[in-house]
C-alpha cells in the first residue's frame, strides 16, 4: 500500500490502518464488519508471536538444543498459541489472492480453535459470508500484513494490541447506541483505574463487555513498575459476541482470561464467581435497566441494605458489588446520575444505608456526551469496605465530592472525551484527599470533602454540585471591557438586520412590479 503525501505520512500506524481498512468496508456494515478486521488483526497477533517462538525453537540453542517446533507443549510452555500450518500468516497471506480466501481464513480459524481449548467458541468464522468479497478480504489481509514491516517488526505484537484497542473504540464511535453495548470510553476507564490505582489483588468486573477495565488495569501496573503477575483478572459478561471481543482483546495483551465467564443469564440471575471477593471491582453497567428479573430475586441474600426496586437495577448492581467486595477492597464504577438522588422503589432507603454503613468514599459528576450510547448523564462512584485500615488516612466522617462536569473536549459533535490533563487532575484530587501526606483543598465549583452530618441534613441526596459550590468568578473580569463587546456585537446584528429588511423590501417591490405588468 503505497503512502499517501500530506500528513497522512507522519500519521500513527493505527489511523493509517483504518483509514485504509475503512475504504475496503464496502457494502457491510460496522456491527459485522467489526468482527472481520479485529479477527485479521487476533490471527495476526497469534501467528506472529508463534512464528517468533518457532524460529528459536527450531535454532535450538541453549535450553532449546533438540527442542521440536511442532511441539504443542513448547508453545505451551511459553503462554503461546500453538498455530497449525495452514493457519499461520505466512500461509494466507500467500493465498490472499484467491478466490476462496474467505474459506480459508475460516478454516485458520476452527484449526487454531481445536488446537487451543482456551480459544473455543472464541474466533469470527465469517470470511467466507457472500457480503465479504475476495477482493476486499485479501485487501485486508495485506494490509494487516504491513504493520510487521520495517522498525516495527520487533515490537509489532504491542502494535497489534493497540491497533486492536484502537479499532473496538473506532467501530463504537462508528455503531454509535449500540457500540456503548460493548465498550466503555477509553477516559473514562482510564479515569477510573488511575483513580483506583489497582496495583496488586484480584480485579473483578461482573459486566466486563468487551474487557477494557481488564487492560487499563494491567496497563497502568505496567506504567507504575508494577508486577504484572500480582494482577489476577475475574469477569462476567452476558452478550456471547461480546465476551468473544473480551477474550480477543485480552488474549492479545497476553492477559490470562481464563476466569473471564459467559452466561446468557447474567450476573444476577447466574452468579459466576459466587466465591469470588475481590480486591478491586471496576465496572460500567447498564443504566437505569428494568428487565433485570428483580421480581424472582427479592430474597436473595445480596441485598443486605434493601431490597432493589423491580425496575430498575442500578442499586443491585451497587449490592452485587458490595457482595463480592473483599474486607479491604474498593470499587469504582459508573452509574447514572439519577442515582444520586432517586427514592423510587426504596432506593432513597439504600443509599441512606450505603452513607451511614460508612461505604461511600467519593462521587464524580462527569461532564456530558461521554458515553456513545446514552446521554443520561453519567456519576462516578467510589466505595471502601474499609475506610479507617491502614493503607489510606481514616476518611469515616466524610466524603469526597468532585462536580467534573465542565472538564473533556469535544471529539465530533456527539462525544465528548476527557484529556490526559482532566484524567490526571481529578486523580490527583482524590488521592490527596485520601492519603496521609496528601496536599488537599476544596476547591469551589469542583472538588468539597463533606462532613457525613452535612450529606444527612440534605437528607443523603449525593449530587456533587449540592456540596462543591459555585466557582468563584475570576478577579480580572472588565466589566466595561465586556459591555463595549456585547455592544458592539449588538450593533452589528442590527446593522444586518436593516440590511436584510433592504433587500426584502426591494425582492417584494420587484415582484409587485412584476405582477403588476403582468
Amino acid at each position: 500500500m503505497a503512502k499517501k503525501k500530506g500528513n497522512e505520512a507522519g500519521e500513527p500506524i493505527e489511523k493509517q490502518l483504518w483509514k485504509a481498512a475503512c475504504k475496503l468496508q464496502k457494502n457491510i456494515d460496522a456491527a459485522e464488519y467489526k468482527h472481520v478486521v479485529l479477527g485479521l488483526i487476533f490471527l495476526k497477533y497469534i501467528s506472529e508471536a508463534f512464528t517468533k517462538l518457532y524460529e528459536i525453537l527450531e535454532a535450538g540453542e541453549g535450553e532449546y538444543a533438540g527442542a521440536d517446533p511442532e511441539d504443542k507443549d513448547e508453545y505451551k510452555a511459553e503462554n503461546v498459541f500453538f498455530v497449525p500450518e495452514k493457519a499461520r500468516w505466512s500461509s494466507l497471506l500467500s493465498k490472499a489472492k484467491q478466490p476462496t480466501i474467505g474459506k480459508s481464513v475460516d478454516e485458520a480459524m476452527d484449526a487454531i480453535e481445536k488446537e487451543n481449548p482456551s480459544l473455543k467458541g472464541v474466533l469470527p468464522k465469517v470470511y467466507a459470508r457472500q457480503n465479504l468479497d475476495p477482493t476486499s478480504l485479501g485487501g485486508l489481509i495485506d494490509l494487516i500484513g504491513n504493520v510487521a514491516l520495517g522498525d516495527t517488526k520487533s515490537r509489532s505484537a504491542d502494535v497489534l494490541g493497540h491497533v486492536f484497542e484502537y479499532f473496538l473504540g473506532e467501530f463504537a464511535l462508528a455503531e454509535g447506541k449500540k457500540g456503548g453495548q460493548f465498550y466503555t470510553p477509553r477516559s473514562v476507564v482510564e479515569l477510573l483505574v488511575e483513580m483506583l490505582e489497582p496495583y496488586k489483588g484480584r480485579v473483578f468486573d461482573p459486566c466486563c463487555g468487551s474487557g477494557g477495565m481488564f487492560v487499563q488495569s494491567e496497563k497502568f501496573v505496567l506504567r507504575h513498575r508494577g508486577r504484572i503477575n500480582d494482577i489476577s483478572i475475574y469477569g462476567q459478561e452476558s452478550n456471547q459476541t461480546t465476551w468473544r471481543l473480551a477474550k480477543m482483546n485480552l488474549a492479545i495483551r497476553g492477559i490470562d482470561s481464563s476466569q473471564v465467564k459467559w452466561n446468557n443469564e447474567g450476573s444476577f440471575l447466574n452468579d459466576a464467581h459466587k466465591d469470588l471477593k475481590a480486591d478491586y471491582i471496576i465496572a460500567n453497567p447498564p443504566f437505569n435497566v428494568s428487565d433485570w428479573s428483580g421480581d424472582l430475586l427479592r430474597k436473595d441474600g445480596r441485598w443486605k441494605l434493601g431490597v432493589p426496586p423491580v425496575g430498575n437495577a442500578n442499586y443491585a448492581w451497587i449490592q452485587h458489588f458490595l457482595y463480592h467486595l473483599a474486607p479491604n477492597g474498593q470499587a469504582g464504577f459508573v452509574l447514572a446520575k439519577g442515582s444520586l438522588t432517586s427514592k423510587s422503589g426504596g432506593e432513597g432507603e439504600i443509599r441512606k444505608a450505603l452513607v451511614e454503613e460508612n461505604l461511600i468514599d467519593c462521587i464524580v459528576n462527569l461532564p456530558p456526551k461521554l458515553f456513545l450510547n446514552t446521554q443520561i448523564p453519567a456519576s462516578l462512584w467510589f466505595m471502601s469496605r474499609n475506610r479507617t485500615n491502614g493503607k489510606f488516612r481514616n476518611r469515616s466522617d466524610e466524603i469526597l465530592f468532585i462536580d467534573a462536569r465542565n472538564h473533556g473536549h469535544l471529539i465530533n459533535r456527539r462525544t465528548k472525551v476527557l484529556s490526559e490533563d482532566d484524567i490526571q487532575g481529578i486523580a490527583e484530587i482524590y488521592h490527596n484527599w485520601r492519603n496521609p501526606e496528601g496536599d488537599y483543598e476544596d476547591v469551589k465549583g469542583f472538588c468539597n470533602s463533606t462532613p457525613i452530618e452535612r450529606v444527612k441534613e440534605l437528607d443523603y441526596v449525593l449530587t456533587p454540585g449540592r456540596y462543591v459550590g459555585l466557582a468563584e468568578e475570576e478577579d480580572d473580569f472588565n466589566f466595561k471591557e465586556r459591555f463595549t463587546q456585547l455592544k458592539s456585537e449588538f450593533e452589528g446584528q442590527l446593522k444586518e438586520e436593516e440590511r436584510l429588511n433592504k433587500i426584502i423590501a426591494e425582492n417584494l417591490a420587484k415582484i409587485k412590479l412584476d405582477n403588476e405588468e403582468k
